[in-house]
């Protein structure tokens, strides 16, 4: 993957600027997809990803979707826009968006200690905006660090706004709502004998999920010289930091209902999609459950994930143009080489690939 990175760069500095001009439509078979196509391909098979699923979308509508490689080497069962993958940390979306319903609905207030409310956390006295943005308290250092257990507070923060298990308010509020039917809240929910709070989940939900997760491409370690190896993961719980299983296809849905406004006001995604400020004055890379920043002059909305030695996500949004770039696969190789937790998006070369082609 090292040996790969200058030469890309450099080859996709050469093609940018055409593929970009005014004499050349973005999204027509002339403009960036057959290149967007090719290269992505390309960067996969060097990542030495089994299996990776992509789609673009603008205005809510899917322009363009593809599957590379397999989701299941053993099988040999091709990757599509409809394999399910877990997401890991980029389930953090859907955190952000009910905490952010029920700061709407004035359930509690972002800049609130959350030990006000009587909400049983260790850090109590942060505010919700510090959770959701990893914005850290006075006297805790750095004003910014990535940090995936304390986000994982915030289902607790959940559970007081709406007294039930934080998956069931996932499952009723966002993947019911959207019809996100490929979309499960845990792998946990493929063990029959798992036991669940009465009334959770009816016998036909559960076995919807199973039938999900019974297809879900497995995760696989990548080794060097191309060797591949499958993870065998313990059963995952959802939570406010992972263990979401979805597809480019139902997370389509998701950025469309946000760019229409069906999930969130346009003043609170104003609100959430710009940069959050620190406590010294400095500016983070992250707006209130998104990470945010500018590339070309163009304002960046992204999260990612990563389940170490199995998978990973990476979601790209440009909020002025409506436009969203969404790639999942069956190995860490989207997020681990690209330190992404620091907060810099255009490390990662299959977000670079996108920007350059479309900014």
């Amino acid at each position: 993957m090292r040996n790969l990175l200058p030469a890309c760069l450099c080859a996709l500095l050469a093609l940018a600027p055409t593929l970009t001009s005014a004499q050349q439509p973005v999204f027509t078979p002339y403009g960036i997809l057959p290149v967007l196509d090719a290269y992505l391909e390309a960067l996969r098979q060097q990542a030495g990803i089994p299996g990776m699923s992509a789609a673009i979308v603008r205005d809510g509508v899917v322009l363009w979707e593809r599957g590379y490689g397999f989701q299941n080497v053993t099988t040999r069962e091709r990757a599509t826009p409809a394999t399910p993958y877990l997401v890991g940390d980029a389930s953090g979306m859907l955190a952000a968006v009910l905490l952010l319903q029920c700061v709407e609905q004035g359930r509690f207030a972002l800049d609130v200690p959350l030990g006000n409310y009587g909400i049983d956390i260790p850090e109590r006295g942060a505010t919700l905006r510090d959770l959701l943005s990893h914005r850290q308290s006075p006297g805790q250092g750095e004003p910014f660090r990535y940090n995936p257990e304390r986000y994982a507070q915030l289902a607790t923060v959940m559970e007081w706004c709406a007294p039930q298990p934080y998956r069931k308010s996932v499952s009723h509020r966002i993947l019911n709502r959207l019809a996100m039917i490929d979309s499960v809240p845990g792998t946990d929910l493929g063990d029959p004998a798992l036991p669940l709070p009465e009334g959770l989940y009816t016998a036909a939900e559960l076995e919807r999920y199973r039938a999900v997760l019974a297809r879900m491409a497995p995760g696989y370690r990548v080794e060097g010289r191309g060797r591949i190896e499958q993870t065998q993961l313990p059963p995952v719980t959802m939570s406010a930091n992972g263990g979401l299983v979805t597809t480019v296809r139902d997370l389509a849905s998701l950025d469309g209902a946000l760019d229409q406004r069906l999930l969130l006001l346009d003043e609170t995604l104003g609100q959430a999609w710009q940069p959050v400020t620190g406590y010294s004055g400095t500016p983070l890379p992250t707006g209130v459950g998104w990470f945010v920043q500018s590339y070309n002059g163009q304002r960046v909305v992204w999260h990612f994930g990563i389940v170490q030695d199995a998978y990973s996500s990476l979601i790209i949004k440009l909020p002025e143009r409506n436009l969203t770039f969404i790639l999942l696969a069956n190995s860490d190789r989207l997020g681990a080489p690209f330190q992404l937790p620091a907060g810099d998006v255009s490390r990662s070369l299959f977000a670079t690939l996108f920007l350059r082609l479309v900014t």
